[in-house]
């Protein structure tokens, strides 16, 4: 008997050890993707997704669903989390003006004038295949900044200004309703 009282009181002493002393690590899904902060027993949600994703369905985007899958593939390849979005909504006002079902927000592909060119299957291809384009394609290759990037990108001399306009605007955006960026811990 004293033995099995051991037992159990060594089996207690385990568990209550193993349960106090042991971080839980949760992970948020499917919204979280790649952007979510990770700490021993919290979860803490990008504040960069609530941002993007208020500003575009302010703008009535077609692109707001994505808002995370713009912010994981920009920290994966390391550009700035506003570019990609923002030259969306300098080539098709966010996604609203594409060549019919191409999931071309970007212009990519499409020769000034051309009414088509290259189509994505979804947005979150087209973010991707785009964020890899401009870091693979411009970035390594030296055009870092937006002046940069848009000598090779655009024709018009304009390109570069109205992508630094919507890059700004997303940075400064603050919603009138504070509950839109709330942490959720």
């Amino acid at each position: 008997m004293k033995q099995i009282n051991n037992l159990i009181l060594a089996f207690l002493l385990f568990y209550t050890v193993l349960t106090v002393h042991t971080p839980v690590v949760m992970a948020q899904e499917p919204e979280a993707g790649g952007a979510a902060q990770l700490r021993f027993g919290q979860i803490l949600r990008d504040e960069r997704i609530d941002r993007l994703r208020t500003y575009l369905a302010m703008h009535n985007s077609p692109l707001v669903e994505e808002s995370a899958h713009f912010i994981a593939e920009a920290d994966r390849l390391g550009l700035d989390w506003k570019l990609v979005a923002a030259i969306a909504g300098a080539e098709s006002t966010f996604g609203k003006r594409v060549p019919g079902g191409s999931y071309n927000a970007w212009g990519w592909g499409i020769p000034t004038g051309a009414q088509s060119g290259i189509a994505f299957d979804s947005w979150k291809e087209g973010i991707t295949k785009v964020s890899e384009g401009l870091k693979n394609r411009y970035i390594a290759r030296g055009a870092i900044s937006v002046e940069q990037i848009g000598r090779i990108y655009a024709a018009s001399p304009r390109w570069a200004g109205n992508v630094r306009f919507f890059i700004n605007a997303i940075e400064t955006f603050a919603p009138n309703d504070p509950s839109l960026l709330a942490v959720a811990l």
